[in-house]
This record gives structure tokens, sequence and C-alpha cells, in this order.
């Protein structure tokens, strides 16, 4: 990518977002009520909808075992029934025995401690872990650690393909580091002064907007909440608008930025 189109790109970015969140608001992504929850919902949201992950979560959480606690001391074979409405049941309770294991083995069990890793650090530890891709790595880190790193997903491809900003066969940490670079000066604007808000495009609509919960309320840096509201207004997009094969492009709150195809 040439500097001046690298320099386009990143505006672009901006303007999506202050688009974005001037219409919608504050997304409320990630719904979770611990850090735990984050974890297991990164696990489970690999390859389905998030529908199907609510399902199981409801799951664990009638039988008081969404806790680290409790998904080490579950019998596997529950555990496989419980989330079984998230779909490759076996694969991901086999992978969050696996996690368990790993806070126990390396930081006594502790959250704090596993999130108290440089961001490099942990981001490397959890790429080692079995069944952990840079999507569902970034995502722990972003909505259960706090740490600044963009989770770029199908949607994000999808968007920046058909925005032509980059290709969506693009290497992962080339687009997450085209977004942090990009949305970091937005920082200082949420610093010094709210964005303001429009009214919604559309009444029923508000991107992927959920009702607030403790983890999308927690204290947090302003560069890790721009990252989090950014990745959740893309969902937006990408859930209503931007689908993969019948785009709702003239309803799109991003349709005047299209490239002329």
């Amino acid at each position: 990518m040439t500097r001046q189109r690298q320099t386009d790109s990143e505006g672009k970015i901006r303007i999506y977002y202050d688009e974005l969140y001037g219409a919608w608001g504050a997304q409320h992504w990630w719904p979770a009520e611990s850090q735990f929850e984050v974890i297991v919902g990164a696990y489970l949201t690999q390859n389905t909808a998030w529908t199907n992950v609510e399902r199981a979560l409801e799951n664990l959480r009638r039988v008081q075992l969404l806790s680290i606690e409790g998904i080490r001391g579950v019998k596997l074979s529950r555990l496989q029934r419980l989330i079984r409405p998230s779909g490759y049941f076996r694969q991901k309770a086999a992978r969050l025995k696996t996690f368990v294991r790993f806070l126990d083995d390396h930081f006594e069990g502790s959250l704090e401690k596993l999130f108290s890793l440089p961001t490099s650090q942990l981001r490397q530890q959890l790429l080692n872990l079995n069944g952990v891709g840079p999507e569902t790595a970034d995502s722990i880190a972003l909505y259960a650690g706090n740490h600044p790193v963009f989770v770029v997903d199908a949607y994000t491809r999808r968007i920046v393909d058909r925005h032509a900003i980059v290709s969506g066969t693009a290497e992962y940490n080339e687009i997450r580091t085209l977004f942090e670079r990009s949305l970091a000066p937005i920082v200082n604007e949420v610093e010094t002064k709210p964005i303001e808000r429009q009214q919604p495009l559309e009444s029923s609509i508000r991107g992927a907007a959920h009702p607030p919960s403790a983890m999308s309320t927690a204290h947090r840096t302003a560069l890790v909440q721009v990252y989090n509201e950014m990745h959740g207004l893309i969902v937006g997009v990408g859930k209503n608008y931007c689908r993969k094969t019948t785009p709702k492009c003239d309803e799109c709150p991003l349709q005047r930025y299209l490239p002329m195809r």
C-alpha cells in the first residue's frame, strides 16, 4: 500500500467511526457479566451465530457453571451437552478445559495475573493455545483484558474489501494494524469531548447494540474504548447491511462512501 493510499484509508476509517457512532451511539459490545464469560463467548462464537452462543451461555449460567471453577470441575461430557447449541461442541468443550488448565498451570488460576502481561506477550500466550486464532485471542485481550488491540472479523474483511480500503484477503495483522493506526487519533476527541449523537437512522436498528452489561460498562482506557466501539459498529454494519450474499447497500449508513463500481 502506498503512503498516500494508506493515509486515505486511515482517514476513511476515522470517518466511518464518526458516522456510525454518531448514528448509533454506544454498542455495549461485548455483552457479558464477567471477564470469564467474555472468554467463554469468544471460544463459543467460532463458526456460529451469536444467538447460538447466547443459548449455550444460558445453559451454563442456569446450572451455575459459567465460571473458572465451574468449567474446571464439570465433566467433559456434561460440558459438551451444555454448549451443544454453539456447534462444534466437542472441540469447544475440550478447548475451554484446555484454557482453564493453562490458567491454572501458568497463572495460578488468576485472570488478573494473565491480563497483567504486556499486550504482545498476552497475545502470544493465547495464540499458543489449541483452537485460538488471532480473532479469538484479540477478542479475549480487548474485551476481557482491556488491552488495546483491534479485533478483525469476517465483517471487517468484507467491509474494507467492498469499500476498497484494503483487500479482504490481506493478512490479519495488516488489517489490524491499519485500524489501530487509523483510530488512535480519535482518542484525543474522546478524552476531550463526546461525539454528538444523532438520531438513529432506523428506529429498529442501532448497529449491534446490546443492553448495558457489567463488562460493556466497565472502566477502560480511551483507546480500548474506541477499539471496542469500532468493532461493535462494524458488527452492526455487517449484520444488518453488508451481508455476504444479499447486501443492502442502499440502506447502509456507509453507502455514500462506496467506491464507484
